[in-house]
């Protein structure tokens, strides 16, 4: 059998609830009822404002979810791994509402992330075990999470016969942001250093619940090029043995225009513009194939991007096609 798996950063896809909206509407409901409403917030248990940095964290705009819906319907994947959902309702009404109820197995295990954002799959095939190791540690830090968000693994099935067709092990890394109140410099090795930690950690656990035979990717966006330093655990893993499965993808449409151009190869999936600097062009959105599964590649595909900030997402989604027994 024929299946497509892919990995979209879907770029803050928060509730379509707004608070203040709602909060709004009700005083204004009846404006001559000469009657006024007071909202008192004064007990942390029974209440919390989506907040990041000091503001209040708004639904994504309705029109970045049509046009990443759309993204989403035109690839077309029986399997989809997502980062930036801010919980499994929103998950479940993104799905039902602008995705056609296409995807009937979804899921989505609340992580570590202080913004809400959390890993999910999406897919056509039915599921089986999943797992969440958001409260892994590494040895250079063993009292806290090592993860800023999770490792989710998910095991994907025969659409008949209920065996395992493989295991996802989805990834969202630790960012390269560093805020613009902390030293760039210190903010960066601190980025990286996290970065390292968290690939060593993905190292060591699909090690330990995998087998030399076994048929499983690792992807999601890990926020670094494949050749970085930092993901040298997985990308030159002696143990794992991954294949790079996004070396010279197709893409949908030429990307557009700039200087200097992008990546000739097409392995991009990031693109970051620095403010008097050339546009940096990288493969963020990464899929790594286990040794038992690479050779049943048949394809490689990013959806690109019609305009430089991107459509909906500042990611471009990538998957591959298998051929599978």
């Amino acid at each position: 059998m024929d299946v497509s798996v892919g990995t979209f950063n879907l770029n803050n896809l928060f509730s379509r609830f707004n608070f203040e909206a709602e909060v709004d509407a009700i005083v204004e409901d009846d404006p001559d009822s000469g009657l006024v409403a007071t909202y008192t917030f004064n007990d942390p248990q029974r209440f919390r404002l989506r907040t990041y940095q000091g503001r209040l964290v708004h639904g994504k705009n309705p029109a970045d979810q049509d046009t990443i819906a759309a993204r989403i319907a035109t690839m077309d994947l029986d399997v989809l791994c997502a980062q930036e959902v801010e919980d499994i309702d929103t998950l479940r009404f993104f799905a039902a509402q602008h995705l056609g109820g296409s995807y009937r197995y979804l899921v989505l295990v609340e992580g570590n992330d202080p913004r809400l954002i959390d890993l999910a799959v999406l897919s056509r095939l039915p599921l089986g075990a999943v797992v969440s190791h958001q409260h892994a540690v590494h040895p250079e830090e063993p009292g806290e999470p090592v993860f800023s968000r999770d490792l989710l693994e998910v095991d994907i099935l025969h659409p008949t016969n209920g065996s395992r067709l493989f295991t996802l092990f989805n990834n969202h890394l630790k960012s390269q942001f560093v805020p613009f109140d902390q030293d760039p410099v210190a903010g960066k090795e601190a980025n990286d250093l996290r970065r390292r930690r968290q690939a060593e950690t993905v190292e060591r656990i699909v090690a330990a619940r995998t087998r030399p035979d076994s048929r499983y990717l690792i992807l999601g966006d890990l926020n670094d090029a494949p050749d970085s330093p930092a993901l040298a655990a997985i990308a030159s893993s002696a143990q794992l043995g991954l294949v790079d499965a996004l070396t010279h993808p197709t893409e949908t449409r030429p990307p557009k225009a700039d200087t200097p151009p992008p990546p000739a190869s097409g392995a991009w999936t990031h693109r970051f513009k620095e403010s008097g600097k050339p546009a940096r062009y990288e493969l963020f959105d990464q899929i790594w194939l286990s040794p038992a599964l690479a050779p049943k590649q048949t394809g490689a595909f990013i959806d690109r991007r019609t305009r430089h900030g991107g459509d909906g997402s500042d990611h471009d989604p990538s998957w591959v096609t298998l051929s599978l027994s």
